[in-house]
């Protein structure tokens, strides 16, 4: 008979898959903030710093004594993590490199028709010229690189440079040795990522099983398009497949979704039960998240366990947005309660705390608005600014 999970234990225990049931003031080391990364299985990189770059902010939400040059030595001196693509530009344990091979080999079928249709022909006419230079020459920005008279427009007007660098970086060639003001410093591959992490080659059945089983661990449950989509590695029918293939080891739940309706039917491991026994609850103070926080990659998903819509609101005009362009999700223990539009003012030295959105049915008690403003306190401090200013209207 298949198990019915109740929305509130489906809750803890991706919150707690997630690192965000520990304590979030226990003392982390460099080596814990390694194992912290491990378990989660990427942070996202992402250039927007309206209080705090995203990875920074994935970090300091599950842990107040983050420290960010524990973050860059691990990336750029011990070579203990690496930068590569999920969905999304994140940063991984460079454990993890070995199965990554893969993704790099798959990549390099597709990517050179894709880019020719973006860019043109002939658009990989510097491949050769690029690569030499890093072999020669190593680690570089692409601004040493620019042609003459280029004008940068984003991604969608690289000098031919940048497309090799990315093209080799997507691919495996290169490497990101760093960043200087956030741009990527491009270097050949075996000169960042200690050689112990390049070995053993997996066969592209280990790679399955690792990608499917992985995501399945850091998940606690999940369909087959969730499966795949954790790593962006694999297609829903190499997951079902996968699936298919391990039924004595997994059991089939049903999830019970945060505002009624039918159960989502997923699939665990069969020691879930265990799990559901273990996993804490989630400390009760309120968070703020990043917009990019792996719990709510999925939005959909973070709509069924949390009753929580939730979309980015960049690229939407500003006079049709719903809420502004970067607002940050709430969270208070195992329930996602509102968002809330924000912005660091470095040369002011404050946080501007613009709007507050709570969710129906959550009251703006005083001892919820105490605890949002001590969690603004703590990001405020993260941020490097002094002072939290409530702006004219900010409760609605």
């Amino acid at each position: 008979m298949t198990k019915l999970i109740s929305n509130s234990d489906a809750r803890r225990v991706f919150l707690a898959k997630q690192g965000l049931s520990a304590p979030p003031k226990t003392a982390l080391t460099k080596s814990g903030l390694l194992k912290l990364i491990e378990d989660i299985g990427f942070v996202q990189v992402d250039s927007i710093q309206t209080v705090e770059r995203a990875h920074h902010q994935i970090l300091f939400s599950r842990n107040q004594t983050y420290k960010r040059e524990h973050l860059t030595t691990l990336l750029e001196k011990d070579g203990a993590l690496f930068e590569h693509w999920t969905h999304d530009a994140s940063i991984l344990p460079s454990a993890f490199f070995k199965y990554w091979k893969h993704k790099f080999r798959r990549q390099e079928k597709v990517l050179i028709e894709r880019w020719r249709k973006w860019q043109g022909e002939g658009f990989e006419h510097a491949f050769d010229e690029t690569y030499e230079r890093v072999v020669a020459n190593g680690a570089i920005l692409a601004r040493d690189i620019k042609a003459d008279g280029h004008v940068s427009g984003g991604w969608w007007n690289w000098h031919p440079n940048k497309t090799a660098l990315e093209y080799y970086w997507h691919t495996g060639k290169f490497a990101i040795a760093g960043r200087s003001n956030f741009q990527k410093i491009y270097d050949l591959v075996e000169r960042v990522i200690p050689a112990e992490f390049h070995e053993p080659e997996v066969s592209s059945e280990e790679f399955i099983d690792w990608a499917c089983r992985s995501a399945l661990a850091r998940l606690g449950f999940a369909t087959h398009g969730e499966i795949a989509a954790f790593w962006d590695l694999l297609s829903p029918d190499e997951a079902k497949a996968w699936v298919a293939a391990h039924r004595d080891e997994l059991t089939e739940v049903l999830i019970e979704p945060a505002l009624g309706g039918k159960p989502r039917p997923s699939w665990a491991f069969t020691d879930l039960h265990a799990e559901l026994e273990a996993a804490p609850a989630a400390p009760p103070r309120i968070r703020v998240l990043s917009p990019f926080d792996p719990m709510i990659r999925d939005r959909n998903r973070t709509e069924r366990l949390f009753g929580f819509f939730y979309r980015i609101e960049i690229f939407v005009p500003e006079p049709k947005r719903e809420y502004g362009y970067y607002v940050f999700p709430l969270l208070e223990g195992d329930r996602l309660i509102g968002r809330i539009d924000m912005k660091a003012d470095r040369k002011r030295g404050v946080l501007d705390v613009k709007r507050l959105w709570l969710e129906p049915g959550v009251r703006p008690s005083t001892g919820r608005i105490e605890k949002l403003h001590a969690e603004l306190d703590r990001l405020a401090r993260f941020a490097g600014v002094n002072e939290v200013v409530l702006m004219d209207g900010w409760q609605g």
